[in-house]
């Protein structure tokens, strides 16, 4: 899962998703097309945002939704606390000598 994680990320446009989704969670695509124009001047279609939303549900850092016909979003920061748990924060025992 941590490679999906890294790929996902190193991609500038979906780091820019997440941000959005850190300030204003549940958002639709809809609203995430326009906050990415509005702010960040990142203009692409409906389609691209969709595929770039897949490969961050995929790496597991966004959740969606369905109510009815519309779809919301949420990032979802565990699997970013499970690298910080694995190289900034370790273990006793994965310290020690």
């Amino acid at each position: 899962m941590a490679d999906e994680m890294f790929k996902a990320l190193a991609d500038p446009t979906r780091r820019k998703i997440l941000d959005e989704l850190t300030e204003r969670s549940g958002q639709t695509l809809f609203e995430i097309c326009a906050r990415l124009v509005n702010k960040h001047g990142i203009s692409m279609s409906r389609q691209a945002i969709s595929q770039h939303l897949a490969v961050l549900e995929d790496a597991g850092l966004v959740e969606s939704r369905r109510e009815g016909r519309q779809k919301f979003h949420t990032m979802n920061p565990a699997p970013l606390r499970h690298i910080t748990e694995r190289w900034i924060e370790p273990t006793e025992q994965e310290s020690s000598p």
